[in-house]
């Protein structure tokens, strides 16, 4: 059975792990629930014997403490009623928040080749507008539903007591509404996971083109970009509608429905329909006017959690939507790999032999039988042109990307089985698109770790020259969304102290320096002489600036290795590389 047609009830118990450290406070509401209902129950009884014992025949005495009881009654259903609504809202609360939480450290488990493949609106939605859902059905919706179930029941009990005739009357109305509430019950369900659908096309269309705002607006296309945004929010627009259309429906009917029977009984109550039908008894017979004021309070209170069954219900369907994509997360999320044999101090001698892989099955093969070796110590440049698998060797070192065949050996263990958070403390790499955060420069250096302190951080900074900015803006400044208040140049430095001061054994330099200025680029391979000499790297670069002091240079074409050496041996090679100098005039390849 898929998460999408699996019972409500089943979705909802997923939810239970999260909410077991405040099941205090559900069962708190869930014993108060009773106590509310019988409260409630008991002012129409005290009513009628008010009205019966007292008004009609003129009886003054006693109608006093009669009073005093309902006015008591009438506050401790107040009371009670405010500690399940704040139970209730406690409880739920805490389970949003620590399932938020829970989705959050999901998502960052997550393994690259899954996140690759999802909009990153569409996750947002997972964690924010679905959980939120679900919340709501939490504290308005799951358990109020128990309250209203004792309120009906003890109502139609209250009833049978007072008059079994028109509470007859009342039960034999009843099963059409019943049986459009559940037909209606059942479009809301499916119609709330086609607006979640929607929801999530809109939030992941609108981020991934307001993250790409500057190349819509320099090719002029911000005219299809809105058509698109317009296409998919229509397609909101239009599940909403009938959504509420049904919503609308479903109270409108119960609303009605309360109204058409309690004319009816009042017309049963009053002898009409047995007059109109012919017939005699008692079962038809006039009832006392206490008896038609408690009995029209009850149906009142009746058809009151009924009517707000029918938005509680509708608030259950969007939480079941909600969960029906969350568990789907939880459960189809490709989780990174976490198992694996420790790993302690790297050398860093990396050996690939016959490397190959697909980024997805079916696909054909990225890397088509890669052999290179890597010695400690060594500085290895990849070159070649774009698609020649590059980037795709330096994410299988860092295990960005499992699933490879072959085998890839680091200090002749086999990658695949080293523990992947040991392997990350010890191979650190540099993309070509630099992550700067909208925290301060501290964070963005350190990342919040602990164990990196202010002096590394600072001898970080001075070795890749990312001092001058440190000296600028100040340790604290707060920086922009994506580093917009620094230049490329100074977000690439950035990133090479945050890679720095973390102390790797082993670097991957990926593109690091395609997007640098002369000047800053002056600046970096100054750092990056300093780094070779320090450390074992394995750099992507089109510059032959970047990699002519590589100890050793292999070339790719079509997920192959073509060519190995020096950058002096490769050009007299006359080869591949060759042409790839000549031709880029000091850039290699794309």
């Amino acid at each position: 059975m898929s998460r999408r047609e699996a019972s409500t009830a089943s979705l909802l118990a997923t939810v239970w792990p999260y909410a077991r450290p405040e099941a205090w406070a559900l069962a708190l509401a869930l014993a108060v629930t009773p106590l509310v209902a019988g409260l409630q129950l008991a002012q129409p009884w005290l009513l009628r014997k008010a009205i019966d014992e007292h008004v009609v025949p003129g009886q003054a005495q006693g109608l006093g403490g009669l009073a005093g009881a309902y006015l008591a009654v009438v506050a401790g259903a107040y009371l009670l009623q405010v500690a399940y609504t704040m139970s209730l809202s406690f409880a739920g609360s805490r389970t949003i928040l620590r399932l938020r939480s829970a989705l959050f450290r999901h998502l960052l488990g997550l393994s690259q080749r899954y996140l690759d493949g999802q909009p990153t609106g569409r996750l947002m939605t997972r964690v924010t507008s679905d959980v939120e859902a679900l919340g709501d059905a939490i504290t308005a919706g799951a358990i109020t539903l128990v309250l209203d179930a004792l309120v009906v029941v003890g109502v139609l009990v209250a009833m049978a007591l007072l008059d079994p005739g028109l509470t007859l009357v009342a039960l034999l109305l009843a099963p059409p509404l019943l049986f459009a509430v559940d037909r209606v019950r059942r479009v809301l369900r499916r119609l709330f996971v086609e607006v979640r659908d929607a929801v999530a096309a809109v939030n992941a269309f609108m981020a991934e083109r307001i993250d790409g705002v500057e190349v819509i607006q320099l090719q002029g296309a911000e005219a299809l970009a809105a058509a698109g945004f317009d296409q998919r929010n229509a397609r909101l627009r239009g599940v909403t509608s009938r959504s509420n259309v049904f919503e609308s429906l479903l109270f409108s009917m119960v609303d009605g429905f309360g109204s058409v029977v309690a004319g009816v009984l009042l017309w049963v109550a009053a002898g009409a329909l047995g007059q109109a039908l012919g017939l005699d008894g008692s079962l038809l017979a006039p009832v006392s006017a206490g008896t038609v004021v408690a009995f029209v309070d009850y149906l009142d209170r009746l058809f009151v959690p009924l009517r707000e069954a029918s938005n509680k219900v509708a608030i259950l369907q969007r939480a079941v939507a909600g969960l029906v994509k969350i568990t789907e997360l939880l459960a189809e999320g490709e989780p990174a790999p976490t198992d694996g044999a420790p790993l302690g101090e790297v050398r860093g001698h990396l050996v690939l032999r016959d490397v190959r892989f697909a980024y997805r099955p079916g696909l054909p093969d990225v890397l088509q039988g890669v052999d290179l070796e890597v010695q400690p110590g060594q500085v290895v440049a990849l070159v070649g042109a774009t698609g020649s698998g590059k980037t795709t060797i330096t994410r299988l070192l860092d295990r960005s990307y499992d699933g490879y065949r072959g085998s890839i050996t680091l200090d002749g263990r086999e990658l695949s089985s080293l523990r992947v958070a040991d392997l990350r403390r010890r191979v650190a790499a540099v993309r070509q698109d630099q992550q700067i955060f909208s925290e301060d420069l501290a964070f963005n250096v350190g990342l919040g770790n602990p164990g990196i302190s202010p002096q590394a951080m600072d001898e970080a900074t001075r070795l890749v020259h990312a001092d001058r900015t440190v000296q600028a803006l100040g340790w604290t400044h707060m920086l922009r969304e994506r580093g917009a208040d620094l230049s490329v140049g100074e977000g690439q430095l950035l990133t090479f102290a945050r890679t720095m001061a973390h102390d790797p054994d082993l670097i991957l330099l990926d593109e690091a320096t395609a997007s640098i200025d002369s000047l800053t680029e002056a600046l970096v391979q100054d750092a990056l002489q300093r780094i070779f000499t320090r450390k074992t790297v394995i750099v992507v670069a089109h510059r032959l600036s970047t990699v002519q002091a590589a100890d050793r240079i292999f070339v790719l074409d079509a997920g192959r290795v073509v060519e190995a050496g020096r950058h002096e041996e490769l050009l007299a090679l006359g080869g591949r590389y060759a042409a790839l100098a000549r031709a880029g005039e000091g850039v290699l390849g794309g």
